[in-house]
């Protein structure tokens, strides 16, 4: 299965932020969603993957191909969709057509008419009138019209109301429909990527996690609910994080089917939401500190 996106040992420091030894890979065909906390490294692999920062060590590559040599190639393949206005405020979306038509070699004016009219988007009006659902419409508009590859957004549903958020959902699955297109997607909000993702990406603190299909994080994965008394130094170590009260325990194992072999019935197990995982890895963490 052909990599669109490969990071491979790749490090970056700010500060006291560093992402670790990132080997991570994007596949071609499927939404990848891409879950963290807030400054765990999400924006900064992101923007590595843009080549808007340079690993300090390690090696990009996107379509096979490094940004040194091919950064304009690469460049002219790829979508990107932002939760914010990038574009000049005071033109119109008739103007902005004209600004990138010349940009972009497969630039296709039929493909731009068809998505403003399927978005409602207004051609005569400036671009700071625009809300946000709006805004988000035509960075999606853009990068479609374009035939983009590789689509990537950064968290492109904050802020936007339920109704819309369900429709943008919508819209990313008839994109996908030919096969022939890649969605990377950060987002906080878990609940989009249970409904449309094919893969999860989790990063922790600048570390990979893990890249699961999104189905086996229900296979591996369980909440496990139990009685206090069943804890002890070993059942605990069985857990990546657990939140303790006094009517029992809940925990996370990423080992689901091992977890019978140690409490036998004395447990409840649920499906976890990608949110648990979140929430358990870093309660772990703290019980580490």
């Amino acid at each position: 299965m052909e990599n669109v996106i490969e990071l491979k040992g790749v490090h970056k420091s700010f500060g006291s932020f560093q992402l670790t030894d990132m080997n991570l890979t994007v596949k071609k065909g499927f939404i990848t969603g891409f879950i963290g906390g807030n400054g765990v490294g999400k924006s900064t692999t992101i923007n590595l993957m843009m080549n808007l920062l340079q690993p300090d060590k390690g090696d990009v590559k996107v379509f096979g191909l490094e940004y040194k040599q091919f950064e304009k190639e690469i460049k002219q393949r790829i979508g990107f969709v932002f939760d914010e206005n990038v574009y000049y405020e005071h033109i119109t979306l008739a103007q902005l057509r004209k600004l990138l038509r010349p940009a972009y070699r497969n630039w296709d004016d039929g493909l731009f008419d068809e998505y403003v009219r399927k978005f409602e988007l207004p051609l005569k009006k400036k671009i700071k009138t625009f809300s946000k659902g709006m805004l988000m419409k035509t960075s999606l508009t853009v990068a479609l019209s374009h035939h983009a590859e590789l689509i990537i957004m950064d968290e492109p549903t904050s802020g936007l109301d339920p109704v819309f958020r369900r429709e943008l959902l919508d819209i990313l699955q008839e994109i996908m429909e030919d096969g022939t297109k890649t969605i990377f997607f950060s987002t906080h909000i878990t609940s989009d990527l249970d409904r449309i993702a094919d893969y999860i990406t989790f990063i922790h603190n600048g570390e990979h996690i893990f890249t699961k299909e999104a189905f086996r994080i229900e296979e591996d994965y369980a909440i496990v609910k139990g009685g206090i008394e069943l804890l002890d130094r070993d059942t605990e170590k069985e857990f990546i994080g657990i939140r303790k009260s006094s009517s029992g325990f809940e925990g996370l194992t990423a080992n689901k089917r091992r977890v019978h072999d140690v409490f036998g019935d004395l447990v409840v197990t649920e499906k976890p939401t990608i949110e648990d995982l979140m929430f358990y890895t870093k309660k772990g963490e703290e019980r580490h500190v």
